[in-house]
């Protein structure tokens, strides 16, 4: 069944991203929401992530998008209308990790909260929960039809059963398909590391902060926030309950976060930091933005005039390091970032330890900011990342990469502390 698809063309694409889903495999369920077209690109993703995809479509999803286009995007055969002697929801649920019904319609989400399995998605899913295999669901519908009772029933009925929810975007009178790239990072996650931060609460910081002049110029640093909505991201999609506090960010906030809280000024951040330390508690703490260390002491009403430079005194604003390190839950994790403009990884490595000392974190991640290529303004990083006696270096790699090892390194000092 398996050899005649090997030198499939579309197979080329295995792992050109990333090796991290290297000898997994995923069913991609597929329903009829309009929506659907956007499955191609999860499913190409997950390839370029190194696992394989196998798509199971709906009787009704086939009179939207032929079942050819998706086995042209996997390499695959797809399995569609209906299983036949082979019973191929048996075969799928034994040799497949995981399942992911994207998009996932109501009527979908309602035979599988009763165990209706009349199509080969919602019967293979049901073979692979029978299995213990993760499911994940993404509902895509019109938004009368998601807030409708006997839909946010069988959603919670799905969440009791152990099925993973990944909301939709609400966007209007529609819950829409969120983009591709958060949907397959979201499964990435769930095949790599599953939900191994389940009962969790991860508190992250995220960008830059800004310090006004005047009502219309700042000082700031390039921070883009990306490290740390990748670690709020990942912290999230291993089962964590997340908490994101953030200056502006260049590219956005995804949309899977849902307790954010966007902040301009240092001082705003620290304000918003300890408010969540207070109420939220959590028991793992990563303070990634890069606040502004000073302010202007005069702040002017009105545009300062262009037509002579200023003289403008500074002062320090508020540590959010230091308050936090003191006011933290007992128990806690505290990971701090230190980014510096150095030579080596020697002197890289010295200044790390030095700051971790000086406010008492337990992990510290150090990134060389001289580096045009990693860190600000980019899409990868390169850190060293030092806990208890031990460090690691993390070499040049996606941020979310990055922040799933930052992650791993945080669970093993949990675990090392006795906390589970």
């Amino acid at each position: 069944m398996e050899e005649a698809w090997r030198s499939h063309p579309s197979r080329k694409i295995l792992g050109e991203q990333s090796r991290e889903l290297e000898g997994k495999r995923l069913v991609l369920g597929v329903t009829s929401s309009v929506s659907l077209y956007k499955s191609i690109d999860v499913a190409r993703a997950i390839m370029r992530m190194g696992g394989e995809t196998t798509v199971v479509m709906s009787r009704e999803a086939t009179r939207l998008v032929s079942p050819e286009l998706f086995e042209w995007a996997t390499g695959r055969p797809v399995f569609h209308t209906r299983f036949h002697g082979e019973t191929g929801h048996i075969y799928l649920s034994e040799t497949h990790d995981a399942m992911a019904i994207v998009p996932a319609t109501a009527n979908t989400i309602a035979k599988l909260a009763q165990g209706i399995g009349d199509s080969p998605v919602t019967l293979t899913a049901l073979s692979m929960m029978g299995h213990s295999k993760p499911v994940l669901v993404l509902p895509t519908m019109h938004r009368q039809m998601y807030d409708a009772p006997q839909n946010k029933r069988n959603l919670e009925t799905l969440r009791r059963d152990g099925v993973i929810i990944h909301e939709p975007v609400f966007e209007g009178d529609r819950a829409k398909f969120p983009e591709p790239w958060e949907v397959a990072w979201h499964l990435e996650t769930l095949l790599a590391r599953g939900r191994d931060m389940e009962g969790l609460r991860v508190l992250v910081t995220a960008g830059a902060t800004r310090e006004y002049l005047d009502p219309v110029r700042f000082i700031s640093n390039p921070s883009t926030g990306k490290m740390g909505v990748s670690v709020a991201l990942e912290a999230l999609f291993r089962g964590a309950e997340t908490s994101l506090v953030h200056g502006p960010l260049c590219g956005g906030l995804a949309t899977a976060l849902r307790r954010t809280y966007g902040v301009e000024t240092t001082e705003e951040m620290l304000n918003a930091v300890l408010a969540e330390v207070g109420v939220f508690r959590p028991h793992i703490i990563v303070l990634a933005a890069a606040p502004v260390d000073f302010k202007p002491v005069v702040y002017e009403e009105s545009k300062i005039k262009s037509d002579t430079p200023p003289t403008i005194s500074f002062s320090l604003t508020p540590k959010i390091i230091s308050e936090v390190s003191r006011k933290r839950p007992q128990g806690s994790i505290l990971v701090a970032f230190a980014a510096e403009t150095v030579e080596s990884d020697e002197e890289l490595l010295e200044l790390a330890l030095a700051k971790r000392e000086k406010y008492n974190a337990d992990i510290i991640v150090a990134n060389n900011v001289a580096r045009k290529d990693v860190g600000f303004a980019s899409d990868y990083n390169e850190v060293i990342i030092a806990y208890g006696d031990k460090h690691v270096k993390i070499p040049k790699m996606n941020k979310r990469l990055v922040a799933r090892r930052l992650l791993d390194i945080a669970l093993q000092a949990r675990r090392e502390r006795g906390l589970h």
